[in-house]
């Protein structure tokens, strides 16, 4: 009779959070693939073309003066409250706490730190990326302009483009970018895309970005995205030297500790123990001696540390002779004999 007990779903959920007893094999990692690259560089075309629209006082400009003139969060303002949280999701601080809080978990439980040096990786690119290109534009925002349809720029603002958009796409959609299957990368993908563009529209219904500045987010994030598989060798290295690290270190402490001492074998009862002492001529071969057991010191005033049991150690109180023996002791006791007789005559 069978008796397989059903999991819940709690049990499934329990069952997930153990840690995989070594790195999974099928780790994905995506490559810069020609799709990849034509979809890099049309966003980059993008990119630079709503940068030119801007600077040049283009339509996109007027258009950006109608929204503000329009004052969306005054048509809406049963919204505001709700939209002031939802802002939030595009905020570096707390997102990031929150995607590293789950990449840590993974790292932990696949034995491997892609996934955090990964999201490190990103956000140190979308920092230097999108931060030179605020400071080098400097556009101010719709509450701080100026010359009404004018472009704003190179007034030492830093809104152009949203940080707040780049953030969001970037922060989840490194989700998807470190999705284990296809299915849970196409639903991440959706997500990340839906949260970016709701953080984006948020920060024009408050009045703190342009929708050109919304834009222009956009496509900084997507091309930190398309551009992470340039990156994952560097990140393959940094994760070998961190666990080389990681094992000398280990090395290190296991060698602080007091080794153990070696314990020696038994010799036979009466048997001497052999010993070498090299010559204090150099190119002799060095000169095998006898050296007999002597017995051990009393164990009243040990030192701290391990020491063998009496059991092991070597027996203290040989049989036979104490004096050890002599290799020509033999020849010269035969000498005596012989020359004792004609001294005496």
């Amino acid at each position: 009779m069978r008796t397989e007990r059903n999991l819940t779903r709690l049990d499934r959920v329990f069952a997930r959070l153990d840690r995989e007893p070594e790195r999974p094999a099928n780790i994905d990692v995506p490559r810069m693939s020609r799709h990849r690259v034509v979809l890099f560089a049309a966003t980059l075309a993008f990119y630079l073309a709503i940068v030119w629209a801007v600077a040049i006082t283009s339509w996109l400009v007027r258009f950006d003066w109608q929204v503000m003139f329009f004052r969306p969060y005054q048509q809406w303002p049963e919204i505001h409250a709700f939209l002031d949280y939802y802002v939030v999701l595009g905020q570096r601080g707390p997102t990031a706490v929150m995607v590293a809080s789950w990449l840590g978990w993974r790292a932990w439980r696949q034995h491997t730190l892609r996934p955090l040096l990964t999201l490190g990786a990103s956000l140190l690119l979308l920092n230097l990326t999108v931060g030179a290109a605020k400071l080098g534009m400097g556009r101010l925002g719709p509450h701080y302009a100026i010359t009404i349809g004018s472009n704003e720029m190179g007034l030492g603002g830093d809104i152009f483009p949203s940080g707040h958009t780049a953030n969001a796409v970037v922060t989840w959609g490194i989700l998807a970018y470190l999705a284990s299957t296809p299915r849970a990368r196409r639903w991440l993908s959706a997500l990340s895309a839906v949260t970016s563009l709701g953080v984006g529209l948020t920060t024009v219904y408050l009045g703190t970005h342009w929708l050109s500045d919304v834009l222009l987010g956009w496509a900084a994030g997507l091309l930190i995205l398309l551009a992470l598989p340039w990156v994952e060798p560097l990140i393959a290295r940094a994760e070998a030297l961190i666990f080389s690290l990681r094992d000398i270190w280990r090395a290190r402490l296991r060698g602080t500790a007091p080794a153990p001492l070696p314990v020696p074998a038994p010799s036979p009862v009466g048997v001497p123990v052999m010993a070498t002492r090299p010559s204090a001529v150099d190119g002799e071969v060095p000169a095998r001696e006898t050296v007999a057991s002597r017995p051990g010191r009393s164990s009243v005033h040990l030192a701290p540390g391990p020491h063998t049991a009496r059991s092991e150690r070597t027996p203290v109180t040989p049989v036979g002779s104490r004096r050890p023996p002599h290799p020509d002791r033999a020849a010269r006791a035969a000498t005596a004999a012989t020359a004792r007789p004609l001294a005496g005559g």
